[in-house]
């Protein structure tokens, strides 16, 4: 089992201030050429300030620039020797591999999938998840490719979670993915952190950029909504008919306006009911005789 790479956090040479020590070496040397006289050779001191001069060559391979929010991951001989967030001109051992490693947000966009939701419904879903690196050298060292590691699992994570929850909600209180985008945003999120930690990324947010049924079923889904919307709308239209039909009855009790017998209430409800739940206008008949002719 892979152990977790800690991260180690190391503070550079500040490179202006290195740039003043290289030069006043360089002009060290320049005085000590100067005084040098061609008739008394010394091999030695001519090796010798090969030496440095070559030594001072190297050490100018030493700077390197961090913007901010970025990090450089040093490496020495391929061991991990800690990782510098300072931004600015720094200056460390030339023999130094510095891979760089952005700390700024990323937006990932992903592509959209077909999956089978909690039912078994094939549909059609896409996320957008905002994350950063905060571990270097997880990212660098625990993964082949943090940025290509992300975008897999953020299809897995997907994946796994549509086919927990079902397209849309035939129960009270069932979560849904059209009718509970928070909650369904937030499992998303959790489940993605899960997958990318071992990369040291951190993500930020998860957000469902497209919902659709697939086109192979996107019509009869389409008929099955349109019907169930009119259950429901013939539901609320009866529960209000009745409502007003009671309320009827009751003034026309309390007011003693007419007396009807079982048979009149009755024929009076059926005829309200038609009127209040007809989906088209009515044309009343009017009764020139009597209540019972």
């Amino acid at each position: 089992m892979n152990m977790q790479t800690r991260e180690i956090e190391t503070r550079n040479w500040n490179g202006w201030l290195v740039v003043v020590l290289l030069l006043i070496a360089g002009a060290a040397q320049a005085m000590y050429w100067k005084e040098f006289r061609p008739d008394r050779i010394d091999p030695w001191r001519v090796l010798f300030a090969a030496i440095l001069a070559l030594l001072w060559l190297f050490l100018w391979f030493g700077f390197f620039t961090l913007q901010p929010n970025v990090a450089a991951v040093l490496i020495l001989f391929g061991k991990y020797t800690g990782t510098s967030k300072d931004s600015g001109f720094q200056w460390a051992n030339p023999l130094l591999l510095k891979k760089k490693v952005s700390l700024r947000a990323h937006n990932l966009n992903g592509q959209t999938i077909k999956v089978n939701d909690h039912r078994g419904n094939p549909i059609e879903i896409a996320a957008v998840l905002v994350w950063r690196v905060s571990n270097t050298a997880q990212a660098a060292f625990d993964v082949e490719d943090f940025a290509s590691y992300v975008a897999i699992q953020s299809e897995s994570a997907l994946r796994h979670m549509a086919s927990a929850y079902p397209y849309d909600t035939t129960q009270e209180g069932e979560l849904s993915l059209r009718g509970s985008m928070d909650e369904v945003s937030l499992a998303l999120q959790r489940e993605l952190q899960d997958r990318v930690s071992k990369a040291g990324v951190v993500v930020d947010e998860a957000r469902l950029s497209h919902l659709a049924y697939a086109p192979e079923i996107a019509g009869a889904m389409l008929q099955r909504q349109q019907a169930e919307a009119v259950i429901a709308a013939r539901s609320r239209i009866v529960d209000g008919a009745v409502g007003m039909v009671e309320m009827a009855l009751e003034k026309l009790e309390a007011h003693k306006t007419v007396h009807l017998d079982e048979e009149r209430k009755a024929a009076m409800v059926s005829n309200l009911l038609v009127v209040l739940c007809g989906d088209k206008a009515v044309h009343p008949v009017v009764n020139t005789g009597t209540l019972y002719t």
